[in-house]
């Protein structure tokens, strides 16, 4: 997982036209979400539990 740095953009549409060109097509994503900042622990890891649940509650912009 990688952020943007300060004042870059990028779509979903360039994202998955990066993936396209680098990955074979059942690993295309078939979308994008965007999120400000990842959950971490408090030692710094990720919590992907955390990321499941957002996603099937369908939590946009957090």
């Amino acid at each position: 997982m990688s952020s943007l740095k300060e004042n870059e953009q990028v779509s979903e549409e360039e994202i998955i036209s990066f993936c396209k060109y680098r990955l074979t097509r059942f690993k295309v994503p078939e979308y994008v979400e965007f999120i400000t900042e990842l959950p971490r622990t408090s030692v710094g890891k990720i919590q992907k539990h955390i990321l499941r649940i957002w996603h099937e509650e369908g939590v946009k912009n957090i």
